[in-house]
């Protein structure tokens, strides 16, 4: 997915110029150099900007005196109405050399370096995009000129205490700046440490989840890396993350986890499962007061339910993004579009929240702050699902569900190598809406139902076409291997197919595989 660095818009030109006002007689002013033509002898009150508020409370302007001849006011021009400039001393209050070209030139927005780890992670292979990582530093813009409307504000806040009769007394007050002559007006302070914020609101989960979030660097052997995003899980140290965010540093490499309070700790790979694209880092000499994030069951997930994201996107760390959940059961298969990068495959949880390279690994969280996915993968405008190229998010994120994670994470763990639920047959990977069909022969020439498999067992021949899993609908052979990786070895699951026009249905209990390979 590909995103473009907008400029600041450029704000709007009054659509007619300022009016001048009639004043009292004062002494003549020189005209302008190079105007080409005299002022009016009197020169007329400094005009307000757009944004200035108007002075309720002050007197009206006087009438001339009776002796004083009336100001001469050029009658305005019929001709197009003038946009003043920002140099205009009459829109900003102050005098400078008029500039021909107007609108000025948008200023510099931030650029980011191509690279990314999957779908969701920055910098380095195994994800979307190689390179040496996103977060490039921005350069704040200079502050421009302030207007003199300090007085004013004062004055009108003055009016309001006086004409309620409450004077200092509503909790409100005036700290007055004598270096720029400008009055802002500041919260008494109530005795209150800090503002008290329900814990079940988006501020009270983010004050709870992020000291438990950390920002993962991997670095491989030659020096490339990448950024990603994990969660403790456990208080023995374990933190869950996607494997394409370690990727980099599994042969030889260095990983380290970082806790939003500045604490970084190095870590080690415990297990990491490609296909199902999660792993389990370990924290080397871990703190004693681990917490770790309450999961959910991502199963009673509804469409519409609140969802809050924590992770680094584009390395920025800490970051906390909010949306809903889109879409449930959605097949998805995301890679880093390398030549020898294998694809990962989830029935994800959707959600609108944004997502950015960076943010892989890092948990959802529901409304009241239980995981609910790891966030893993983003849609790319440019190439499909965790394409290579720089990316950015469009509100279409997919998350791997906790059910699903946590299984894989306590297989990890234990073992350290994952295990994954199969029918013993190859299908097409072929994109499809009919359905996920067995193809004629196997992987390496092998058979294309294995032997005595579960496929085997339950009467499934080459040709046939899968279309149903249970109640879940299979268009494609990816959605049904995302389908088959919800389920653990053993669980038995009804299977819909087509073979020769007609519809069959047949009982499957699942088999397992150890391992990545095969």
């Amino acid at each position: 997915m590909s995103t473009e660095n907008e400029g600041t818009a450029v704000p709007p030109a009054p659509s007619a110029p300022p009016v001048p006002v009639e004043s009292p007689a004062a002494s003549p002013q020189p005209p302008a150099p190079g105007s080409g033509a005299p002022l009016p002898p009197s020169t007329p009150p400094h005009t307000p900007d757009r944004q200035e508020p108007p002075a309720y409370g002050a007197p009206a302007p006087q009438a001339p005196a009776p002796h004083a001849p009336a100001p001469q006011v050029p009658a305005p021009q019929a001709s197009a109405p003038h946009s003043p400039g920002p140099q205009d001393p009459g829109l900003y209050g102050q005098s400078s050399p008029a500039d021909a070209s107007w609108p000025p030139p948008p200023p510099a927005t931030p650029s980011y370096a191509d690279g990314g780890a999957g779908a969701g992670a920055t910098g380095g292979a195994g994800g979307a995009g190689g390179g040496s990582g996103w977060g490039t530093t921005y350069q704040q813009p200079a502050p421009k000129p302030g207007g003199r409307r300090g007085g004013l504000v004062a004055a009108v806040l003055v009016a309001a205490l006086v004409a309620g009769g409450l004077g200092g007394g509503i909790g409100y007050t005036l700290a007055r700046n004598d270096d720029s002559g400008s009055t802002t007006v500041s919260a008494a302070d109530t005795g209150a440490s800090q503002v008290k914020r329900d814990p079940n609101s988006i501020a009270g989960v983010a004050a709870r989840a992020l000291p438990s979030t950390v920002t993962i660097e991997a670095e491989s052997s030659n020096g490339q890396g990448g950024t990603g995003t994990g969660f403790v899980f456990d208080k023995q140290g374990h933190i869950v993350t996607n494997n394409h965010v370690v990727a980099d540093a599994v042969d030889g490499g260095k990983l380290t986890a970082t806790f939003p309070n500045g604490r970084k700790y190095d870590a080690e790979i415990v297990g990491h499962a490609q296909g199902y694209d999660v792993a389990v880092i370990k924290l080397k000499n871990p703190p004693s007061d681990l917490k770790p994030l309450t999961l959910g069951d991502s199963d009673k997930v509804a469409v519409g339910d609140e969802t809050i994201a924590i992770g680094a996107p584009f390395g920025l760390s800490n970051t906390v993004t909010t949306g809903i959940i889109s879409a449930k059961n959605r097949p998805v298969a995301s890679s880093d579009s390398s030549g020898d990068s294998k694809a990962s495959y989830m029935s994800a949880l959707q959600t609108d929240a944004s997502i950015n390279p960076g943010n892989s690994g890092g948990p959802l969280l529901d409304a009241r702050g239980a995981v609910i996915g790891i966030n893993s993968a983003i849609q790319s405008t440019g190439g499909g699902l965790g394409s290579s190229g720089q990316s950015g998010s469009i509100g279409l994120g997919f998350a791997i569900p906790i059910n699903q994670a946590k299984y894989v994470a306590q297989q990890l763990i234990k073992t350290g190598k994952p295990v994954y639920a199969k029918i013993g047959a190859s299908v097409s990977l072929e994109d499809s809406t009919n359905g996920a069909k067995i193809t004629d022969q196997g992987v390496s020439g092998s058979a294309a139902v294995e032997s005595g498999g579960p496929a085997d067992k339950a009467g499934l021949k080459p040709g046939d076409v899968i279309t149903k899993l249970d109640d879940r609908v299979i268009d494609s052979g990816p959605t049904l291997i995302g389908e088959i990786w919800t389920h653990k070895p053993g669980d038995k699951v009804t299977i819909t197919y087509e073979r020769g026009g007609k519809e069959h249905t047949t009982e499957v209990t699942l088999g397992s595989r150890v391992g990545d390979s095969g």
